[in-house]
């Protein structure tokens, strides 16, 4: 469990993503945060919006109660950013790639880009 003075790194990162830990994930933001989506449904010019722990706590309740996988690939940090590939796959076989670019302040994430493509 990430305590308060635990900063937020690409190895929690990949630990609670494949993981599926939800609640671990909410932990890592400010209450404040912002996450944004950008996909085939929320393009660049209106993209999905999820506002504050509250909102994004739900958001990972129902990635991670999914039944997927999920493989961090790469992360790159550099001062207050840090981003990530992730690999996805349902049972079916369907495909999801994500890029995500994050934005910390005081080791937690405040703001969050992702980018995410699916197969059709």
């Amino acid at each position: 469990m990430l305590t308060k003075t635990q900063i937020v790194d690409g190895a929690a990162i990949k630990k609670a993503i494949e993981g599926r830990d939800g609640k671990m994930l909410s932990s890592f933001y400010t209450d404040d945060a912002l996450v944004r989506v950008i996909d085939r449904n929320n393009p660049p010019s209106k993209p999905r919006e999820i506002r504050g722990r509250a909102a994004i706590n739900t958001f990972w309740d129902d990635i991670c109660s999914r039944a997927m996988t999920h493989k961090v690939d790469t992360t790159i940090a550099e001062g207050d950013s840090l981003a990530f590939t992730q690999a996805c796959a349902y049972p079916d076989g369907t495909k999801v790639f994500c890029a995500a670019m994050l934005e910390l302040k005081n080791g937690r994430i405040a703001r969050q880009t992702v980018v995410q493509a699916w197969d059709e």
